[in-house]
């Protein structure tokens, strides 16, 4: 299929940007049965989708015509979730409608709102903004919505879970209720379809590609690590895999800060983006890595929203991802345009049944192998760097070979090579040395209490009854939560380790938000944990024994999230 039944202004952009074939989504918008319709499309990440609503909207804004009418009220709204895909959408249709005399005015947080009023006063034909902006334009009478014929929500889905429903809501009870309402989305949950049903009329909708397109040109890794030995798998995946362009995924913005500070350390071009930054700094660390002053990213998963890198072949998952979709979302950033990416999931061994599941539930196959070792690094390093000097000669001027030829007169040839092989090595990140994972433990936790205690399920549940604890408090003993009964070892000595946590009855202790921190911060599962005893300052909990060792370790290490509460071994407890 080629674009043949795309309005003709658009049609020869696209040649000139040398697009032949149309995207599965694409194709769907160009289809006659959706002319004019409102449509719900499903469309992921690096699908063509904002190219496919601009073919979209070209019958409203250009009719027969070659070129737009004289510019007034805007006809076309784009809602975007994020500054930096409002811009991009900006940009793209910028070049698709450069022969219809479009005028395009894009309105997000950063910009100078007084500026954006003016280029609304004097015309426009399309306007491209966040939710949060374009309210306020519209609170202040700068944006007039009465003469529009289409509004398109991108990336809808996003701007709902960022708590733009009533913003969304507002911009479209201001819009003419005659008009066609495009709505893309990477998936349809309940709260879309609600929405879809309100402001759409008798929808098409359209499921741009079955479930394997989405990862048809990804490539997925899982390496496993030890919890405290996440930031150092990062380095030596980047050495390894030596792309033009990586991005790495944090959780947090201090994992974000933390993570990029070590890398520029090591000597990686290195850019973080997350939430505290100003625009123009967003700007400027965008801009590094269009340029390639900079090869790496370091954001979070809502500062990374509408990023479109050059040359952006890896993406690295530093902390997990939450569910199925958000891993669809971040991974595709890579493997766009017909390229080739690779995703990688750095994993705790603790959590390599929580993967699996991830995986299974986004149907997604990927290879699990142990993270890229130093000596790994060094031989794929011999072999880059021979490549590189011998593309080097090739390149050479006279002025270059009468400098060589004075060496050469003085030295010995294999020694100035050395020295030019080593100079090139210094310039590359060291790689790090790492511990190799122990396989996980596979034998089913035993579920037994002790004493009078009820059999319960899941630690979730392991808290005696209202009377027993009520009694306990009163009488200021400590609070004891249901152990998971395990025997003693071999030589005789127990199976499990006590740790004592300084927070008890008096910072509100409770299992339901220990156990998670204890799981975060150890890298263990919960059928690690055993017996938890909440006294009045402290709170003690039993670890088993054959995770108690790498328990240790990954608690001394700092922690961004909960910066006052340490965790240390008790070697006896009462």
């Amino acid at each position: 299929m080629s674009f043949d039944t795309a309005h003709p202004s658009l049609r020869r952009a696209l040649s000139a940007r040398g697009y032949t074939t149309p995207t599965p989504v694409q194709a769907a918008i160009l289809a006659p049965e959706v002319a004019a319709r409102d449509v719900l499309v499903s469309a992921q990440t690096g699908s063509g989708k904002t190219c496919a609503f601009g073919l979209a909207l070209a019958p409203t804004l250009l009719g027969d015509g070659e070129r737009c009418a004289a510019p007034g009220a805007p006809r076309a709204l784009i809602v975007a979730p994020t500054r930096e895909l409002a811009l991009q959408v900006h940009r793209e249709l910028s070049w698709l409608y450069a022969e219809t005399g479009a005028r395009i005015a894009s309105c997000v947080g950063g910009m100078d709102p007084r500026r954006e009023a003016q280029v609304l006063g004097h015309g426009v034909h399309i306007v491209v903004g966040t939710p949060g902006r374009l309210c306020d334009h519209l609170a202040r009478g700068t944006l007039e919505l009465s003469r529009l014929a289409a509004v398109v929500l991108d990336e809808a889905d996003e701007m709902l879970d960022m708590g733009f429903r009533e913003d969304l809501e507002r911009l479209l009870d201001a819009a003419p209720a005659e008009r066609r309402t495009l709505l893309f989305s990477a998936t349809i949950p309940a709260p879309i379809a609600s929405m879809a049903r309100r402001y759409q009329r008798d929808a098409l909708r359209i499921a741009a590609s079955g479930d394997g397109g989405r990862h048809r040109d990804i490539h997925y890794q899982v390496v496993t690590v030890v919890p405290r030995e996440r930031d150092l798998a990062v380095v030596n995946l980047l050495r390894y895999h030596d792309s033009p362009g990586a991005l790495v995924f944090c959780g947090t913005r201090d994992r974000v800060t933390h993570l990029a500070a070590n890398l520029g350390e090591r000597g990686f071009a290195v850019v973080a983006l997350s939430g505290e930054l100003t625009q123009r700094e967003r700007n400027q660390a965008l801009q590094a890595l269009r340029d390639g002053r900079a090869r790496v990213c370091v954001a979070t998963d809502v500062a990374a929203r509408g990023l479109d890198l050059p040359d952006l072949g890896l993406v690295i998952h530093a902390d997990l991802p939450q569910n199925g979709e958000i891993l669809v979302h971040r991974s595709g950033r890579t493997g766009r345009a017909g390229k080739q990416g690779q995703a990688i999931l750095i994993v705790p061994q603790a959590a390599q049944r929580f993967v699996e599941r991830l995986l299974g539930t986004a149907r997604i196959e990927a290879r699990w192998q142990p993270a890229p070792s130093s000596d790994d690094i060094r031989r794929r390093d011999d072999e880059q760097l021979a490549g590189e000097i011998r593309a080097l000669t090739s390149e050479t001027t006279d002025a270059d070979r009468a400098v060589a030829q004075s060496l050469l007169a003085d030295g010995n040839a294999e020694e100035l090579v050395a020295a030019l092989v080593r100079l090139r090595r210094e310039a590359r990140p060291a790689p790090e040395e790492l511990t190799v994972p122990r396989p996980p433990a596979r034998s089913a936790p035993d579920h037994r209490v002790r004493g009078n205690d009820r059999p319960r399920t899941g630690h979730a549940a392991l808290q005696h009854g209202p009377g027993r604890r009520d009694t306990a408090l009163r009488a200021g003993r400590p609070v004891r939560h249901a152990p998971v009964a395990r025997d003693a070892s071999a030589d005789g000595s127990s199976s499990r380790v006590w740790f004592t946590i300084n927070v008890g009855r008096s910072k509100n202790a409770d299992p339901k938000w220990l156990i998670p921190l204890l799981c975060r911060r150890g890298g263990i599962s919960k059928q690690s944990i055993g017996k938890i005893e909440i006294h009045a300052r402290e709170t003690r909990v039993e670890i088993a024994h054959d995770v108690s060792e790498q328990f240790a370790e990954a608690v001394r290490a700092p922690d961004t999230q909960d910066r006052n509460i340490h965790i240390e071994r008790l070697e006896f407890a009462a």
